[in-house]
């Protein structure tokens, strides 16, 4: 958009008129009116700054010497102040000398006219700096419709953020039921209760805080960490339950749980489930190479599965098995502490000591006590098929 001096016009264009001097304040303003200009006249500079903010004017037409105020203080304020610096002052002086001259245009005056007043040069000066104040309005006018634009946009952009976010977070609930409900299922064909994934989870979480994993990492990890033993879903149940050792022959089919496990969670774009297929599958492989499935030694080892290591061993020492009895803590934390180098990550080993008390506040908060029956227990109560 262009500006013009007859858009501009389009409007009266306001003059103050400032002289002590009746004749030539009413002389000057009937000329000016008959121009088509909203004249308004004040005797002083103390009399202009009261009309000031009820006429708005466009132009201030002031004389040099008067009472009360003069021109050049008039002009000081309102160059000073930013809502009437625009304004285009001229300033009408008898003495034209260059000292005058000089003061006037330091004090802000945008043009300085001699007396007598040529009327053709004041209607031209009038003139010009019309166009520089509408074209200064309409830079203001123009402005706040940007900074309304802005706010505007703002305001919907914000909105959209919140939307995408509760959209996120409903998204990533679904997926975190979703993997919990997995995790679930693999615990409810084995002997452990549904409490072990919890745990499971918040031992690791608390390893990994004390490691220095940020949030995203912790996050990450409560929620994969459960799905480790999701293979056992592929695992018979007469090696799965038995109460007694496994054979050689057993055994090699149960370490297939961690294959299964992985390929399970495999092909997945969810960084939970991409976590969870690492851990899944590496889980049981030791600090010393002699693990399983693909005897990953020491930092080769990812170390989501190296937390989830410890976390699962000392869960499974502290709880009932088919095959035995729960050990106490104190003999779980010996035999994790001989384990360390060979089994363990080293430095895993010696956080987990570091915040043992927080890892036995853990166990208590989810106590197996408090847990539902069992699947496996339940399946004694269920009548058997005809």
């Amino acid at each position: 958009m262009f500006f013009t001096l007859e858009r501009a016009e389009e409007r009266a264009v306001k003059i103050l008129v400032v002289d002590d001097d009746f004749t030539i304040r009413e002389t000057i303003s009937e000329i000016l009116k008959e121009e088509g200009y909203q004249i308004e006249t004040a005797e002083n500079g103390k009399e202009a700054l009261e009309k000031l903010y009820t006429f708005q004017p466009d132009i201030v037409l002031t004389d040099y010497v008067m009472p009360e105020m003069d021109g050049i203080t008039l002009c000081k304020i309102l160059k000073s102040n930013p809502e009437t610096i625009y304004i285009g002052v001229i300033l009408i002086t008898g003495v034209n000398d260059l000292d005058t001259r000089i003061k006037g245009l330091s004090a802000g005056a945008d043009d300085i006219l001699s007396k007598p007043v040529m009327i053709p040069e004041l209607k031209a000066r009038i003139r010009s700096l019309t166009k520089v104040k509408f074209y200064h309005d309409f830079l203001r006018d123009y402005q706040k419709k940007l900074e309304k634009e802005v706010e505007k946009k703002t305001a919907q952009l914000m909105k959209t953020n919140i939307e995408l976010q509760l959209a996120y977070n409903e998204i990533k609930d679904l997926s975190l039921e979703i993997i919990y409900r997995l995790a679930k299922a693999a615990e409810y064909r084995d002997e452990h209760t549904g409490y072990h994934i919890q745990r499971i989870s918040h031992y690791c979480v608390a390893i990994g805080a004390h490691l220095g994993l940020d949030n995203a990492a912790l996050d990450v990890l409560k929620y994969a960490s459960p799905l480790h033993d999701i293979g056992k879903l592929g695992i018979p149940d007469e090696i799965l339950l038995k109460p007694g050792a496994l054979t050689k022959e057993e055994w090699e089919i149960m370490k297939l749980h961690t294959v299964i496990g992985a390929q399970i969670l495999s092909g997945s774009k969810i960084k939970y489930l991409k976590a969870a297929e690492k851990i899944a599958l590496y889980h049981h492989e030791r600090w010393d190479g002699t693990g399983y499935p693909k005897g990953l030694k020491g930092e080769k080892i990812p170390l989501f599965a190296r937390i989830t290591a410890i976390a699962d061993v000392f869960d499974a020492l502290t709880t009932d098995r088919p095959y035995r009895k729960a050990l106490t803590v104190e003999e779980a934390f010996e035999i994790i502490k001989k384990e360390r180098g060979t089994h363990f990550d080293p430095l895993i080993v010696d956080t987990f000591f570091k915040i043992k008390e927080e890892i036995l506040s853990i166990k208590d908060l989810f106590r197996d006590e408090e847990e539902i029956p069992h699947l496996f227990k339940l399946k004694k109560l269920l009548p058997s098929n005809p």
